[in-house]
């Protein structure tokens, strides 16, 4: 059996050198056009060849993103774009427009094109148009089941197959929403989605309005509405839970899926990195030996469970969804842990590590420190000092650069983390 590769998102340079120290075998990203979150740092174009360089001298893969769905003035520039990408090296473009995908088949006839989930492939027959019109991988839309997945992979044996294991789910039908377009203008098929999904909406009478409908549901906090009849209010009406199928990795590998993609391209490093740490742990234990996996399938899950919020969704893979795969009390997607700060170096004639501060942290509290590839380690800090030596108190600055002891060596891109209080 083929080992699946592990696929991981990249918002930044940061996340992507985390994503290959964790294990992943492959990122997507995005340069500042034609990718499907516009919200996201990503890359100008001397970044991108930054990025592709550092991947290949690990002998790892760089996948960009081109999957808007385009209106004839994003065709400007385009050809020479995706022509300096494959100059560059890059492994291959992500498209879901028909119009973008000839383009790129006629200027990159060399290059490897895989079909975006937007796409919506749903069924053999769509995978068979996209393998004989040249593409390489179809990543396929998230409302099917691992039986149908199944029958795409036996009737295209040679295609290679990719889906969503983990994430955020979108609401909307592989992700064509228009409710970012009809609150903020803000179009969700060209990379620029808000996501309104994950807001909170409290059902308004129509009275408190001049022009009624029936009724509107207001959103908290920016007080945007929209028209509906219903008459319950207070629920996160379109908020799905994120998927997880870290349980399942057995199924996901007999239903022909060749790579396995994490969902987070706007999420933190500390969120590419322990998801992708337990995805890699679980993978290489499975081909180690498939019981040792099955031995451990509850501290997967207890690793997944500190990143988010549980419960989490099998999504469509076992079926159609149900009340059960949707967050009605918020957002699902909450970490249980504060990201507290990154190792980016080491003074050995102080034997102290340097770390850049992502969230407030101080002497005499109790941390854990994510590794790559190695068993987690908890400590008491005991003194911190700034970037010129002087002890202090605590790290409250954004970015702030600090030194610290810690009582285990650690390398870079090592990450200080701190469980949440309970909430009361």
């Amino acid at each position: 059996m083929y080992k699946p590769e592990l696929l991981a998102p990249a918002g930044d340079f940061e996340k992507l050198k985390v994503a290959f120290a964790y294990g992943a075998d492959a990122v997507y990203l995005g340069g500042r056009t034609l990718g499907m979150r516009a919200n996201a740092k990503n890359f100008g174009f001397d970044d991108l060849g930054n990025c592709v360089f550092y991947a290949h001298s690990l002998g790892k893969k760089v996948y960009v993103t081109a999957n808007i769905f385009a209106h004839n003035a994003d065709f400007t520039g385009m050809s020479e774009y995706f022509i300096a990408l494959a100059e560059m090296g890059a492994d291959a473009l992500i498209v879901s427009d028909l119009g973008v995908f000839q383009l790129a088949r006629e200027v990159v006839p060399q290059m490897e094109i895989h079909i975006s989930t937007q796409a919506n492939c749903t069924n053999y027959n769509a995978a068979k148009f996209w393998q004989n019109a040249g593409t390489s991988r179809v990543i396929l839309a998230r409302e099917l089941s691992l039986g149908e997945i199944k029958e795409i992979h036996g009737h295209n044996p040679d295609l290679h197959l990719e889906a969503f294991v983990h994430g955020a789910m979108c609401m909307a039908y592989s992700g064509r929403c228009l409710i970012s377009n009809y609150l903020k203008d803000r179009d969700a098929n060209r990379g620029a989605c808000i996501q309104p999904c994950r807001w909170n909406y409290k059902l308004v009478p129509p009275s408190a309005y001049p022009v009624p409908p029936s009724a509107y549901l207001v959103e908290e906090k920016s007080g945007e509405r929209l028209p509906v009849i219903e008459d319950d209010g207070g629920t996160y009406i379109f908020n799905a839970r994120d998927l997880c199928m870290i349980r399942h990795i057995p199924e996901l590998l007999s239903a022909g899926i060749r790579s396995f993609k994490i969902e987070g391209r706007m999420k933190t490093s500390y969120y590419v990195a322990a998801t992708v740490k337990t995805y890699r742990e679980a993978i290489d234990d499975y081909f180690t030996d498939p019981e040792l996996y099955k031995s451990k399938l509850d501290h997967y899950q207890s690793e997944i469970d500190r990143i988010g919020q549980p419960p989490f969704s099998t999504g469509f893979y076992f079926g159609k969804v149900t009340g059960d795969d949707h967050a009605y009390k918020g957002d699902s997607r909450e970490t249980q842990q504060d990201f507290l700060a990154i190792v980016e170096g080491y003074d050995d004639k102080r034997d102290l590590y340097l770390a850049e501060q992502r969230n407030k942290f101080s002497v005499g509290d109790k941390i854990e420190i994510l590794r790559p590839g190695k068993p987690d380690f908890t400590q008491i800090i005991d003194a911190l000092y700034d970037d010129e030596g002087k002890p202090i108190l605590s790290a409250p600055h954004p970015k702030q650069k600090v030194y610290v002891k810690l009582e285990t060596p650690a390398e870079r891109y090592d990450i200080l983390r701190r469980a949440k209080p309970e909430k009361i």
